[in-house]
């Protein structure tokens, strides 16, 4: 048990941390949670990459980290999620820009949007929030390797509730599409991409970590109408009576937690909500990860599937 819940914020779970002489790559760094936590990492001393497809959002949030922490060590960094293709040549950039990176926060993604298609004809939401880092990932795992203690953070999310990832058609080439099903596949998918990674390279002393940040009213619901809003509203109520949102802050702060916290070293391939590592549970509506995210078996079958669909 750690000493940091619910109200925690990302300075918070940092204080007191020097992070002077870390790199941390962030994908999706130039908004909400993504640009909180690079923030937050960058006024503790962090040399922060802040990773995303616009090249002139992340120029400006790399602007506003500067400002408000004084550190100089934040530049910006182009990758898109949704094309395989570019990723491959932002994997080359990388390792020859970068000469290490000790955390990789997988931050970015996208929430229940309208049925659409990657740059590579993937579902969106699986394409992007798993194939995307998936990818991204490999690409940079020399880098990771370098890095002192390194540790890889998955953004997934509660929504991992609403369902396991359909190895047999993660694209819905032979089912309806339905946003939500799709985003809770995306969001399992996430967390045991963390599994599978801590399997993969622990050994290695790379550990991987997954987060449920928290319900927070970010950029993330940009695809939400307002019926599609109060909808998930009152499913969320009707399943957890004490639902509250959380601040940008305190959403950051599992990713922080997760990415720092000494208490979890060597202790990899675990899902983490409010600064905790969670318990599984197979049937509460508020909280706990689900047996089937952490299957080391349905890993192993997402990680063949996943180099398949990577190409």
């Amino acid at each position: 048990m750690s000493d940091f819940g619910f109200e925690s914020t990302a300075d918070e779970v940092l204080a007191g941390m020097d992070l002077t002489g870390k790199t941390a790559l962030i994908t999706g760094g130039y908004s909400g949670l993504g640009q909180e936590t690079a923030r937050a990492m960058a006024a503790r001393g962090a040399h922060v990459i802040v990773a995303g497809r616009d090249e002139a959002k992340a120029d400006a949030a790399v602007a506003e980290i500067k400002e408000a922490t004084g550190n100089e060590q934040v530049e910006a960094f182009v990758c898109d999620l949704g094309n395989q293709a570019q990723l491959r040549e932002a994997g080359k950039e990388a390792r020859e820009r970068f000469d290490k990176i000790d955390l990789l926060i997988n931050n970015a993604g996208v929430m229940a949007c309208p049925y659409a298609e990657t740059a590579d004809g993937h579902e969106m939401q699986f394409g992007t929030n798993h194939l995307g880092h998936f990818t991204l990932t490999n690409e940079l795992l020399p880098l990771v390797e370098k890095g002192t203690n390194p540790r890889i953070v998955n953004l997934s999310s509660r929504g991992h509730h609403m369902g396991p990832v359909d190895l047999d058609d993660p694209n819905f080439d032979n089912r309806d599409y339905e946003k939500w099903a799709s985003y809770g596949q995306a969001k399992t998918a996430n967390i045991l991409h963390a599994v599978g990674l801590e399997k993969r390279l622990s050994d290695k002393g790379i550990h991987a970590y997954a987060v449920h940040p928290g319900g927070i009213q970010t950029n993330l619901g940009r695809h939400l109408s307002e019926e599609d809003a109060a909808a998930l509203m009152q499913r969320v109520q009707e399943s957890d009576s004490s639902f509250q949102w959380k601040t940008i802050p305190q959403g950051a702060a599992t990713t922080c937690y997760a990415a720092t916290a000494p208490e979890l070293e060597g202790q990899g391939g675990v899902y983490l909500e409010d600064c905790q590592v969670a318990e599984l549970d197979d049937e509460s509506a508020n909280g706990g990860v689900r047996s089937y995210a952490v299957d080391p078996a349905k890993a192993k079958q997402l990680w063949i599937l996943s180099e398949r669909l990577a190409g």
